[in-house]
């Protein structure tokens, strides 16, 4: 559980309260359990490593169970200390190329918090666009209800 302590430890770092769900007080054993989800059909979960130090974490998986799973999910975690040097692009570049070699024929980011600039930049850059916009769908720790974005790309 090392890899999801570290993230956890660093709630700032992996964007709680600000770019992701999870509670900011989130444990290690939930968030071990919310990012790893034991039992489900998960396709990938890789990390990314700086100097030795886990810097980052993405997960692949089907958006849907059945009929649906030929479009895939991802996110990406990268903590704050990192950001800014290409790691982001690197390995959402990395994962899109895993869903390619997976089969998947397109890739939807379901929660993209409209008010993380640079991520939504990043994924318009990949090809992304926005397909739908959420109103008051996020609970942003600083600016109150947020919108997100629905985000789409054929792979």
């Amino acid at each position: 559980m090392g890899l999801v302590r570290d993230l956890a430890d660093l709630p700032q770092g992996c964007g709680l309260g600000d770019t992701y769900g999870y509670p900011p007080d989130t444990t290690e054993a939930e968030a071990w359990s919310i990012w790893m989800q034991p039992g489900a059909d998960r396709r990938s979960i890789d990390v990314a490593e700086q100097y030795g130090v886990v810097v980052g974490t993405a997960l692949l998986t089907p958006n849907a169970a059945g009929l649906g799973d030929h479009i895939c999910n991802a996110g990406w975690m990268v903590l704050s200390e990192a950001s800014g040097h290409g790691i982001g692009r690197r390995f959402a570049e990395f994962v899109i190329e895993q869903a390619r070699d997976l089969g998947y024929l397109g890739m939807q980011l379901n929660a993209v918090v409209a008010s993380n600039t640079r991520t939504v930049q990043l994924w318009l850059s990949m090809g992304f666009e926005i397909v739908g916009t959420v109103s008051d769908a996020f609970r942003h720790s600083a600016d109150g209800l947020t919108p997100v974005h629905i985000m789409f790309r054929t792979l």
